[in-house]
């Protein structure tokens, strides 16, 4: 196997052969942020495609059961399926409406078939349990994501910080008798390595962290849509619309409406109101 000189440029590699303590130091943050970055992205582009096989596994079990409540009742787990979270959160809830338990026991089945049907208020809050689960999810998905953002942007703001203080550096150690570009040449280069390295560690950074969050949004959007699909499959089985609020009262209910006079009727009113201004 050749060795890793062979892959650096000379430019590069006689920057590193002539590196200053603040360059190494420079080089290693950068390593770290590249390290913990790439552990970020690969560690989450693994559970996203866990998480979204899981969610197939469930998503076709649901479409296939008789209804809404069967396997909440079977007692299936999965732990890996984001849609098997917002399902249990959504069905505890209508269980705890329909039957006044929010887990199933021996007698769920039985109790189900002669349970009623639910009032679209009761019907919110198991949407609002549902919401709380997607957001969760959600959350769990965005977890870390910061670090990766931070190599990101910090990776060039600490290279351009090496070669300033390279440079920095490189021309004050010059005399007026040795000012020659032989002289200047190792500190420059030296200062160009930590600019050459961020951008090493930013640029591949950044497409695989602008590629893990297109796959989180789409992850999230398909949260949402599942979330969309229970709600009506479970307002179709068990919300009793024919529940209406307390009409408004009419206005024959309200009486005939006063209107005040002036102690009289027609133009002798108004004439008494002229003589007495």
């Amino acid at each position: 196997m050749p060795p890793l000189e062979s892959f650096l440029s000379p430019g590069l590699r006689y920057g590193l052969e002539h590196g200053s303590l603040t360059c190494w130091i420079i080089c290693g943050v950068l390593a770290l942020l590249s390290i913990t970055s790439w552990a970020v992205i690969l560690s989450k582009r693994m559970l996203i495609t866990r998480v979204h096989k899981a969610n197939l596994s469930f998503l076709r079990e649901f479409r296939e059961s008789n209804h809404p409540l069967e396997l909440f009742q079977k007692r299936e787990h999965h732990e890996f399926a984001a849609f098997y979270h917002i399902y249990h959160a959504a069905c505890r809830e209508m269980a705890w409406h329909l039957l006044g338990e929010d887990e199933p026991g021996d007698t769920f089945a039985a109790r189900l078939q002669g349970a009623g049907r639910v009032t679209p208020s009761q019907m919110s809050v198991v949407q609002n349990a549902m919401e709380r689960s997607v957001a969760e999810a959600a959350l769990r998905l965005e977890a870390r994501m910061g670090w990766a953002a931070l190599a990101l942007s910090a990776a060039p703001l600490l290279g351009l910080l090496g070669t300033v203080w390279g440079l920095l550096d490189a021309f004050s150690t010059m005399s007026g008798a040795d000012a020659s570009l032989a002289a200047l040449a190792p500190g420059v280069t030296t200062a160009l390595v930590t600019t050459v390295l961020g951008l090493l560690v930013a640029v591949p950074s950044m497409l695989g962290y602008n590629g893990l969050v297109n796959r989180i949004r789409g992850m999230i959007v398909r949260l949402d849509n599942f979330a969309s699909e229970l709600s009506t499959a479970l307002d179709r089985a068990f919300v009793d619309h024919r529940f209406s609020t307390e009409p408004l009262p009419s206005m024959n209910s309200l009486g005939t409406p006063t209107m005040p006079t002036f102690g009289g009727i027609g133009g002798g009113s108004l004439q008494g109101l002229a003589v007495r201004a």
